[in-house]
């Protein structure tokens, strides 16, 4: 059995001997792509941070692109969408979209240089839209909307308007902050599979509301939307020049 790799990470007057995890590169990851950003991540930069040679990366990552899909699905892991202080009787849709899209924007704000990243990757699923890019995310998000009387048209459409609005406005903040907003590198080509090869060991069977909707979520509204979000700005802005 090959022993188990270590790392040697140094603070002043102690010395710490951390057994090599992939919890433990994930995270140390992203402390270097906030340090440093996304692009000039490396396999060998990663492993010098943590004291060991990058070959023994390997036995927990399967190489740069499922280190870039580990660091995006754990900061993603990190939304939550309705607490329970917003359950209802106590609140309707339009509270679980405002806590969610700061949620989402403190996310951004804590990781500007790694939330193009998030922005960039595709999704678990083809159908499905960053930043609310994992099936457990818009299982929840879609079953809180329609839990409030959205029905699943609407919710669909919800979503779709919401992730456009969270996309445009948060990758504006985050290359404000310096960001690097162009591509790490191409995404894989899942070859139009219904759910990504990262995703693939979690059944859609346990995310009902998304395999209810997936033929809604699967629409491409993107004209309708894009002269519709137009209109809704033009309308917005006469409103406010015109007092």
């Amino acid at each position: 059995m090959a022993r188990e790799a270590v790392t040697k990470r140094d603070t002043p007057g102690t010395e710490d001997r951390h057994p090599l995890s992939r919890r433990l590169i994930l995270s140390t990851a992203i402390e270097l792509m906030d340090a440093e950003g996304a692009q000039g991540l490396t396999m060998r930069r990663l492993g010098e941070a943590l004291g060991v040679e990058a070959m023994s990366l390997y036995h927990h990552v399967n190489g740069r692109e499922d280190l870039l899909e580990g660091v995006v699905d754990q900061l993603v892991d990190q939304i939550r969408v309705a607490p329970e202080s917003t359950q209802p009787p106590h609140s309707g849709w339009q509270s679980v979209m405002q806590l969610l899209a700061h949620e989402v924007r403190q996310l951004a704000l804590a990781h500007p240089k790694i939330f193009p990243l998030i922005a960039t990757r595709h999704p678990a699923a083809p159908w499905l839209r960053p930043p609310l890019r994992s099936l457990r995310v818009v299982e929840e998000f879609l079953r809180a909307l329609t839990a409030r009387g959205l029905t699943d048209v609407q919710a669909a459409r919800a979503y779709r308007s919401f992730t456009s609005f969270l996309l445009g406005h948060l990758l504006l903040e985050a290359a404000t902050s310096g960001a690097e907003t162009s591509p790490v590198e191409e995404p894989l080509d899942e070859g139009g599979a219904d759910i990504s090869n990262g995703a693939a060991q979690l059944p859609i069977e346990r995310f009902p509301t998304v395999l209810r909707m997936q033929t809604l979520l699967s629409e491409d509204r993107t004209k309708i939307e894009f002269e519709e979000a137009l209109e809704g700005l033009l309308n917005r802005l006469d409103l406010e020049l015109s007092q």
